[in-house]
């Protein structure tokens, strides 16, 4: 039988894996290709048929849950990340109560779909209208998710638009996490339900 908190932290684990990426890349330039292109492909899953499809697997999400494990068992070491986290988990409060630019960004994954489908969901000209849709929409909601990193990196338009694609994906984690019946409160009262579905997801 499948854990109850099993799918909640598979959605926290691709919240996390999708800002790590945004971390380095701000900070460094540079991204892991593999752990971009599962954020953005969950992108488009929106009719998965369970949690772990959105990501392609657990598997693909090794290492954000490895990140949740032990922010649950010791703290946050990358006090970035926790509060980018925190931040995007805020931000999915206000798209929802957002119907308009709800219905803007779901309108515009389904225009973007085929080309994904046809270049990679990661291929720049995808990455690129991402980052387009994303600073039409959910740039607009205040307070806005603001990335700290290396002046140098934030001023190139490609990472720029990398950091917004995967912010996107990134949010459609938060987004899935919360329909699957996932509240801050999980971390004061459910921590150690969510261990227990951590470790059965690591093995």
């Amino acid at each position: 039988m499948t854990h109850p908190y099993q799918d909640r932290v598979l959605a926290l684990a691709g919240l996390l894996q999708a800002l790590a990426q945004v971390r380095r890349i701000a900070d460094t330039g540079q991204s892991d290709q593999v752990q971009v292109q599962t954020a953005l492909e969950s992108v488009f899953r929106i009719d998965a048929r369970d949690t772990e499809s959105v990501f392609g697997s657990a598997r693909e999400l090794r290492i954000g849950l490895r990140q949740l494990r032990d922010y649950l068992a010791s703290g946050s070491k990358d006090e970035a990340l926790g509060k980018l986290a925190l931040a995007v988990l805020q931000l999915e409060r206000r798209f929802i109560r957002n119907a308009a630019i709800a219905d803007k960004v779901q309108a515009g994954l389904r225009r973007l779909a085929p080309r994904a489908d046809s270049l990679g969901s990661a291929h720049p000209d995808v990455i690129a209208d991402l980052a387009r849709l994303y600073a039409e929409t959910l740039s607009t909601l205040r307070p806005r998710v603001m990335v700290q990193g290396n002046p140098h990196y934030l001023g190139q338009a490609g990472v720029v638009a990398e950091i917004r694609a995967l912010l996107l994906a990134a949010l459609r984690a938060a987004v899935l996490w919360r329909q699957l019946g996932g509240s801050l409160w999980d971390f004061v009262f459910a921590r150690r339900q969510m261990a227990a579905a951590l470790d059965a997801l690591l093995g």
